[in-house]
């Protein structure tokens, strides 16, 4: 494998993997907070890219714009979804029937989109989607760079809101045990509620990204879901360094399988990975090695 396969590589996983980071990141924070799985993070992504789309074709809004509708939009979405379904779930199985309700919800938001959309690939359009420039002999999409400063910017907004803010202390102090933070007047059912409605919202852009880079039609979710389990699992979960960490070595341990041995192989290769990791820490790269208290 010559030098410039591996910088190609490295780049591919810095751009592309910060945006699966992105995705995982709502997926991580919701179980880090609600000890929730949320199996419908997936399709939030899918559901996310099908709004650009409507925006897109209906009214002809630019994709970048139109993240000022998806993403108030998206959040609307899940602090309704954790209202109805996530709420009502109590006791020590909360976990394990989250992820029924979630399954639930995931089918019923995909067969709405098959619905209304049909089962047909449809693709995100813009002028700069097919556009690239070149540094050397790397090529750099214009898409894939806008999504990686798109997902540093929302990171970043992330991480400033959990360590600079109330709002954030009582995430982190409900990340670390519930019952504490509510004796000391923490409102753990709000602040769950607006969490779970962070993590839809910032499919909003990943979804935009996802669905100007990808084909997708509304069981796209199935390989999604499959790829932010695994990163989340494999940064530790509920840590959002680790969702970023592990997103980056995600694509970049497929590239680099694809190019030196075949594309076929590039996906099963972070599976692989993620095996040998957890056999090393079962409580993955950035995870805690005992569960906070519910």
């Amino acid at each position: 494998m010559n030098a410039t396969a591996l910088l190609s590589a490295a780049k591919d996983g810095i751009l592309t993997g910060a945006v699966y980071a992105l995705m995982a990141t709502g997926l991580t924070l919701i179980f880090g907070v609600m000890d929730i799985i949320n199996l419908a993070q997936g399709t939030f992504v899918v559901l996310a890219a099908y709004l650009s789309y409507a925006l897109q074709v209906h009214w002809h809004i630019d994709l970048f714009v139109g993240l000022l509708i998806t993403t108030p939009a998206m959040f609307i979405i899940g602090v309704v979804i954790e209202r109805v379904f996530i709420a009502r779930l109590k006791g020590p199985d909360r976990t394990g029937m989250s992820i029924l309700v979630t399954y639930a919800v995931w089918l019923l938001i995909e067969g709405t989109l098959d619905l209304v959309f049909s089962s047909n690939d449809v693709q995100l359009q813009g002028w700069y989607v097919p556009k690239s420039f070149t540094v050397g002999a790397i090529h750099f999409g214009y898409i894939y760079v806008a999504g990686f400063i798109l997902a540093a910017l929302l990171l970043g907004a992330l991480y400033f809101m959990l360590y600079r803010t109330r709002f954030g202390v009582s995430v982190r102090a409900s990340l670390a045990d519930q019952t504490s933070a509510a004796l000391v007047g923490i409102d753990v059912k709000r602040v769950s509620t607006i969490t779970f409605g962070l993590g839809a919202a910032v499919t909003a852009a990943g979804g935009m990204i996802y669905g100007a880079t990808n084909a997708f039609n509304a069981s796209s979710s199935y390989d999604l879901i499959s790829r932010l389990l695994t990163i989340i699992v494999l940064g530790g979960m509920g840590s959002l360094g680790g969702a970023l960490l592990a997103g980056i070595l995600m694509v970049f341990v497929g590239d680099i399988v694809g190019v030196i041995w075949s594309p076929v192989w590039s996906t099963t290769a972070y599976f692989v990975v993620l095996v040998l990791v957890l056999l090393w820490r079962p409580q993955g790269l950035f995870g805690k090695t005992q569960a906070r208290v519910a």
